[in-house]
């Protein structure tokens, strides 16, 4: 897989990861990001390694311009992400996920870039009328909050139109857990267990509801798989149909891993997504199969932190909001 491949968001928590797996296929790889988490070390380190780094926000036409000249696929991941970045700047949301990626799919087109991969998120299913039947890609989307409402919209103007010479594929995202170059610790799996091997306590809601996770890494190789495969005009949920869990199976999972730190449930009504998902269109269509399992992932969490691999892990620099 030869050519040249432009990862918006490039430095940040999947972004870095892709860059590793595009470079892993011999691509000449270019990142445009903002850095808006400060990931100015990650951006260095790739630059050490050879990818074209442009400092610059996917709605400067100047900075999509230079990053995407001669470049042959688009993996665009930058946005705002996640339900409270989204609920605490819904202007900035709405410019960004919306408005920034119809630009950027605006911009690959008159590049006359081949292929672009969008990255969307499983949350675009909200909550099921019986989550214990896992959802496909046929299913109905339910999104509960203005994050998945955006993905939706930008998923269903990419797989409704032509977009020639574009080709695009649509990648809807497990929640995502374990250790990558640009760190974050507000992501479920992370968080609880960081915070209860670091000894403290740990409030959950919600115990009870699925969700889906998938590994940063194996993220990373969804969107090389996809590019590989050469995917137009679908959409593939990324993860694995075994890694549906709910809340209180992630505290086992932990608490069978560190004694440290107490939990309590509790009741709130802030988050209700409720979903099992199917993965099985994705391994069977293009024999994607994840490498990694959210016990694996918490075990790398607590090895890292053991090893003081992040410094202060509860520094604001790992959350997307502060």
């Amino acid at each position: 897989m030869s050519g040249r491949t432009v990862v918006t968001g490039g430095a940040g928590y999947i972004g870095a990861m892709v860059c590793d797996e595009l470079l892993d296929a011999g691509r000449d790889v270019v990142v445009l990001d903002v850095l808006m988490h400060g990931q100015d070390d990650v951006a260095d380190d790739l630059a050490a390694r050879g990818v074209e780094i442009v400092r610059g926000d996917i709605r400067d036409a100047a900075a999509r311009e230079q990053a995407f000249a001669g470049a042959d696929a688009v993996v665009h991941l930058a946005a705002i992400v996640g339900d409270p970045a989204c609920a605490r700047d819904p202007e900035l949301s709405q410019e960004v996920n919306v408005e920034g990626a119809k630009a950027v799919i605006e911009a690959a087109r008159g590049a006359d870039v081949q292929r672009l991969v969008f990255a969307s998120t499983c949350s675009n299913y909200g909550r099921m009328s019986d989550p214990t039947v896992p959802i496909d890609e046929q299913g109905v989307l339910a999104p509960l909050s203005l994050y998945a409402e955006q993905k939706v919209q930008i998923e269903q103007a990419l797989l409704g139109g032509d977009f020639s010479p574009l080709k695009v594929c649509c990648l809807r995202f497990a929640t995502v857990y374990g250790v990558a170059p640009r760190m974050r610790f507000d992501l479920t799996v992370n968080e609880f267990t960081r915070d209860l091997h670091l000894g403290r306590h740990l409030e959950v809601f919600g115990e009870r509801f699925w969700r889906p996770y998938v590994h940063v890494g194996d993220a990373a190789r969804a969107v090389r798989t996809v590019l590989e495969a050469r995917m137009a005009g679908r959409v593939y949920n990324a993860g694995n149909s075994g890694e549906n869990y709910r809340k209180i199976d992630l505290v086992e999972i932990i608490q069978g891993r560190t004694t440290n730190g107490s939990v309590s449930f509790v009741e709130r009504q802030e988050d209700p997504r409720d979903y099992k998902v199917s993965f099985e269109r994705i391994s069977q269509e293009l024999g994607f199969h994840t490498t990694m399992t959210v016990p694996d992932g918490v075990s790398e969490i607590i090895d890292g932190l053991d090893a003081g691999r992040f410094g202060d892990p509860l520094d604001g620099r790992y959350r997307n909001t502060p």
